[in-house]
C-alpha cells in the first residue's frame, strides 16, 4: 500500500480508548506532516493520577517511537510511525495539548 508523505493514517483496532485520545490523535496526523502511521495499542491502569490527557514519548521503535497517553489512572500505547526526530515529535506533541 503507497503512503504519501503528506498523509498519515490512524488504525482504529481497539473498541476501548481514552476518552479524547482518538480526537487528539486525529489532530496530530492532519497538523504535521511526516507522521505516516499512528496506531492506539494496550490500555492499563497505574498507580497515579493524572487528572489531564498527558502524551509522553517513551522509546524508539523502528521506523517511529512509542507514546505512552495518561489519563486519570489510565494508560495506553500509541504507536508513531513517522520520519520525525525525536524532538519535533516533542514539540508537535507541546503543542497539541496546548488547545
Amino acid at each position: 500500500m503507497a503512503n504519501n508523505d503528506d498523509s498519515g493514517r490512524l488504525v482504529l483496532n481497539h473498541s476501548t480508548h481514552i476518552p479524547g485520545l482518538i480526537r487528539l490523535l486525529e489532530k496530530l496526523l492532519t497538523k504535521y506532516a511526516g507522521i505516516q502511521t499512528i496506531t492506539p495499542g494496550v490500555i492499563g491502569r497505574v498507580r497515579g493520577h493524572s487528572p489531564h490527557m498527558n502524551l509522553r514519548i517513551s522509546v524508539p521503535i523502528r521506523g517511529g517511537f512509542k507514546i505512552l497517553a495518561r489519563q486519570g489512572k489510565t494508560v495506553q500505547e500509541v504507536f508513531v510511525l513517522t520520519k520525525m526526530s525525536q524532538g519535533e515529535l516533542e514539540e508537535a506533541i507541546a503543542q497539541l495539548l496546548k488547545h
